[in-house]
């Protein structure tokens, strides 16, 4: 079977934030790669603590938008052109500050106007990554709610081991599984489900 067109499935906005979950967004974005999308990659300040950008520009065949006022070419300022081509966007690792700023639509950084100057209609998905009572406080729950009830679609997170030593809910999901939503999401966009 020969491997899908490459961008032949859509464009997905991959924002990486700073979470210990963030070398697994270089999984996500090599999954989405592979099975025919084309992603383009924002990353937080913070993310880049964690992760360099070049994982994600080698795999992505294109280049990382790391800071605001990254221009490219052009005249359109990068983060308008990346929300424009977007058919969804992915936020994976979702932190809880990125949650909040998404919640109450900061646009401090790329990631956040990216998100803000998404066209009507285009999928916003986040996949939380965070200490578990980071996860369960109020602030961080209420936070959550708003997104959903704006329809942006929270995978996980999952239970286990956390990094921070604690074991219980916070871990982001299996990459194949935050994957394969987005695959699903962008099928039913493309046949009119969405």
């Amino acid at each position: 079977m020969n491997p899908p067109l490459f961008g032949s499935r859509g464009n997905v906005v991959l924002g990486v934030t700073g979470s210990i979950a963030a070398h697994r967004a270089i999984e996500v974005a090599s999954q989405l790669v592979k099975a025919g999308c084309i992603v383009r990659v924002v990353m937080t300040s913070d993310a880049q603590r964690f992760v360099t950008a070049l994982p994600f520009k080698t795999l992505s065949r294109g280049p990382v938008v790391t800071d605001l006022y990254d221009e490219e070419e052009g005249w359109k300022p990068s983060h308008i052109r990346v929300a424009d081509e977007a058919d969804l966007m992915l936020v994976a690792p979702a932190t809880a500050n990125t949650l909040a700023k998404l919640a109450h639509g900061l646009a401090d950084d790329a990631l956040g106007c990216v998100a803000l100057a998404l066209n009507p209609g285009v999928p916003l998905l986040v996949a939380p990554a965070m200490n578990g009572k980071m996860w369960m406080h109020p602030a961080t729950q209420h936070n959550v709610g708003i997104l959903k009830a704006r329809g942006v679609e929270v995978l996980g997170p999952d239970s286990g081991m956390l990094s921070c030593g604690y074991e219980g809910l916070g871990r982001m999901l299996p990459v194949e599984a935050v994957v394969a939503r987005v695959l699903e999401i962008l099928a039913a966009t493309r046949h009119g489900n969405g």
